[in-house]
């Protein structure tokens, strides 16, 4: 599933968005929040493909190899364990992977030169060569190569990003969210049993989470705002950063609606956002600001926190 973080930046996104465009309607925008995080799967997916497909350059590559006129010893009899490992297998038999290929194909197919370029790069790679020259066949190891292939090779391939950025526009500023998510399902995969893929939602607890979050703060924004404003009085507001408003609002929609997430956990997230999409200075700005509202909010029991400790959270 998609980890909370990534939602609460898909609702951050959307609302930015919505508000700016007084002509949509929250309806519709709901609609574009789902098909956006409906697209970060795809990403996901596109990740492990595109293991997939190095896989089958490199294969091709040896093949080409035995099949010369006069081939060299080491095209004879060449290092095959890079195409045989163990990750790679399961993956190209797990059937989520197969079912998703067959619905929508293999888009790396129309990118040669990417594959090309990118199995260079990791032929070159010191991961790539301690690994080939390893003794260490087991599973663990290969576990170990894949998620540093992702983490030190792939991540830092600079071509992938302009083939992303054409594909989507929903993938622009969450690569290096979904990559993680990557890393961790290969680092998850057991050597008896199925892999097992990340779906759109953890559960309906999810899914609900999304809705609600986004309802609350599209249908309160100008309450919410009027509370930051209250407490904005040695800044001007209207000269603030517009995004650290927006994820104040849903910052404090999340604090009201949802008595089961302790207010720490929602601070320290959305403050997070904050120092990766906005300014230097937001996270500090908005810690002040939602800590006055909380403060407010708390005593006149507006946000009510529930469940086994929570309430000395709160």
């Amino acid at each position: 599933m998609l980890n909370r973080r990534l939602l609460r930046v898909k609702v951050m996104q959307v609302l930015y968005a919505h508000f700016q465009n007084s002509d949509n309607s929250i309806k519709n925008t709901e609609k574009e929040l789902f098909h956006s995080i409906s697209k970060s799967l795809d990403l996901y997916y596109l990740y492990i493909l595109l293991l997939l497909e190095v896989r089958d350059y490199a294969i091709g590559r040896i093949e080409f190899g035995k099949n010369k006129k006069v081939p060299s010893p080491e095209e004879l009899n060449p290092n095959t364990r890079f195409v045989t490992n163990k990750i790679f297998s399961k993956l190209a038999e797990c059937e989520e992977v197969n079912k998703y290929i067959e619905k929508n194909g293999n888009n790396w197919v129309n990118f040669p030169e990417i594959i090309k370029n990118l199995y260079s790069n990791i032929v070159e790679s010191q991961q790539y060569i301690d690994y080939m020259n390893s003794e260490d066949d087991s599973f663990e190891v290969d576990k170990r190569f894949v998620a540093k292939l992702l983490e030190k090779v792939i991540a830092y391939f600079e071509p992938i990003y302009p083939t992303f950025e054409e594909q989507s526009i929903y993938w622009n500023d969450e690569v290096e969210f979904v990559l993680s998510m990557v890393v961790k399902t290969i680092k998850s995969i057991p050597e008896d049993g199925e892999v097992k893929l990340i779906g759109e939602f953890k559960d309906e607890e999810d899914r609900d989470f999304v809705k609600r979050l986004f309802r609350k703060a599209a249908l309160n924004h100008a309450e919410y705002l009027v509370l930051i404003k209250k407490y904005s009085k040695n800044w001007d507001v209207d000269r603030v950063a517009y995004m650290d408003i927006v994820l104040m609002q849903i910052a404090l929609a999340e604090l009201t609606e949802f008595s089961n997430i302790p207010i720490k956990v929602s601070m320290n997230e959305y403050i997070e956002i904050a120092k990766h999409y906005s300014t230097e200075k937001s996270g500090v700005f908005i810690n002040g600001i939602l800590d006055k509202a909380i403060k407010e909010l708390t005593e006149n029991k507006t946000i009510v926190k529930k469940g086994k400790g929570l309430i000395e959270n709160a």
